[in-house]
């Protein structure tokens, strides 16, 4: 990926500092340390294993199914998750680690749809019509029962968002507490060089909405079901 280039900054950084009536400053800035950090304290000190309990527990209030399972036993798992939600068309991304955790071959049986960015269009279409789509976590947030997917040529986010149901696979290891976790390891991999994706989607359960009297409806702009497998991985 090619890094893009920043035109007019110093002017732009002029404006701003005249508007606020003082001098640009370009040198000596450093991050605030906050002498508070509560957001840091949220389950601090929860082991693995109280962070998978704390995300069963927020799972059952995002009307989100989850399945503790381990990697001999996940393809069996899988299997049941998509009987009963009603089979295919599933649409998954091209991620390594369905070859990994030995899932080509019972995906290959499901009518399964490898996202293309080659197909263009076609990766869209096939989404509309499928029943489930099949995600990786990247990092998924305890305390509200969110997992984090990271979008690419590779992995289009109308996988997670246009089928009917959505099935996110999530590595024991990538659960943290919270949103602060997730962002300070996004954060790490950019002070690293590695190239993070511009569209990375946070997702709590199916799509729900309380906007109108707020009586909650489910399934209003993107899947009606969601299932979650926590797979331990260590």
């Amino acid at each position: 990926m090619v890094k893009g280039t920043i035109h007019n900054e110093e002017s732009f950084l002029a404006n701003i500092a005249k508007n606020l009536g003082r001098p640009v400053i370009i040198e000596g800035i450093s991050l605030p340390v906050w002498k508070n950090a509560p957001q840091r304290e949220v389950l601090k000190q929860a082991t693995p294993n109280e962070l998978v309990e704390e995300l069963r527990e927020q799972c059952k209030r995002v009307h989100t199914e989850i399945h503790l399972t381990d990697s001999t036993q996940v393809k069996h798992r899988l299997d049941q998750v998509i009987e009963q939600l009603g089979n295919g068309p599933l649409i998954i991304p091209k991620d390594g680690r369905f070859s990994e955790y030995e899932l080509d071959d019972l995906l290959l049986e499901k009518d399964t749809f490898v996202w293309d960015y080659q197909a263009g269009r076609k990766n869209i279409e096939k989404a509309e019509r499928a029943n489930i789509g099949i995600t990786f976590s990247e990092m998924t947030l305890a305390e509200s029962a969110t997992v984090v997917l990271f979008n690419s040529k590779d992995h289009g986010r109308s996988i997670s968002f246009l089928p009917s149901c959505h099935v996110s696979i999530i590595p024991k290891s990538t659960i943290v507490p919270r949103m602060t976790q997730a962002a300070a390891a996004i954060r790490l991999k950019v002070s690293r060089g590695e190239v993070i994706p511009s569209c990375i989607n946070f997702i709590t359960g199916p799509s729900n909405s309380a906007d109108i009297e707020m009586d909650l409806v489910v399934g209003v702009h993107g899947p009606i079901k969601a299932v979650y497998i926590v797979v331990e991985d260590k």
